[in-house]
């Protein structure tokens, strides 16, 4: 973990309430695809903690929907300006146990980390399949990002306004792979857990407070003892999850 003052330098809506941040600053602590950073904002008691989309040598990607008075906070900053930030936070995604043909799971908020995820597992020469989940067609971004890439992206809205109507699920039921990596809702988890056919990595959405392991606020029992999602996870192995 590292305390480090990052600049803005791009903070613009992408989606329907949903921003692209980019950052400048020391990215040496983030390590691996699934870790997240906590943010000070000024006039908030505490930070807020938000998944890695992308990172390289000098910059940071998050990509955040605006969902409370501290989003709202984080989409009113301007280019220039300087934000406190804890880096390397969390264990995140180990790539050592895809296989050749992962597939990636992202429903709405949970999207940004499978980026970063997608870029690394390609890197080791891995063929992937992503899923996209949204409720429409506003929601939807990073679809051609993916697809830049050279993923094969699958989409679903509930309202099946774009993709496959329904929800993740309704993709991943009807495809092969090797391993499955995903991040988002709880509800979308036991969908998963429901239908899947091979080990995987769950990335949890947790409130958070200190963000490091310290507070313990957000402990959770697994079938190997307690562990603190800040720490411990947030990306736990299915054999080990009591859902």
């Amino acid at each position: 973990m590292k305390q480090s003052i990052f600049t803005v330098e791009e903070n613009k809506n992408i989606a329907n309430n949903t921003m692209k941040m980019v950052l400048a600053g020391d990215t040496s602590d983030i390590t691996k695809a699934g870790q997240f950073v906590n943010i000070k904002i000024e006039g908030f008691f505490l930070r807020r903690p938000i998944s890695v989309c992308d990172v390289d040598d000098h910059s940071l990607t998050l990509i955040y929907k605006i969902v409370g008075k501290g989003t709202e906070a984080m989409a009113s900053l301007v280019k220039g300006e300087e934000l406190d930030i804890l880096t390397g936070l969390g264990n995140g995604y180990n790539t050592s146990k895809s296989g050749i043909n992962p597939v990636l799971i992202g429903g709405g908020a949970g999207v940004p980390p499978m980026y970063n995820l997608a870029k690394k597992l390609i890197l080791e020469g891995k063929q992937l399949k992503v899923i996209l989940g949204f409720n429409n067609s506003s929601e939807i971004f990073f679809k051609e990002e993916f697809e830049e890439l050279g993923t094969e992206v699958y989409i679903a809205t509930v309202d099946g306004s774009v993709g496959t109507k329904g929800f993740v699920t309704d993709v991943l039921k009807n495809l092969d792979y090797t391993y499955f990596y995903t991040c988002g809702p709880e509800n979308m988890f036991r969908a998963i857990e429901a239908i899947v056919k091979t080990s995987g990595q769950y990335s949890f959405e947790e409130r958070m407070g200190c963000g490091f392991g310290a507070c313990m606020g957000c402990s959770c029992e697994t079938k190997y003892g307690n562990k603190r999602i800040c720490k411990d996870g947030p990306v736990l192995e299915r054999e080990e999850i009591i859902w």
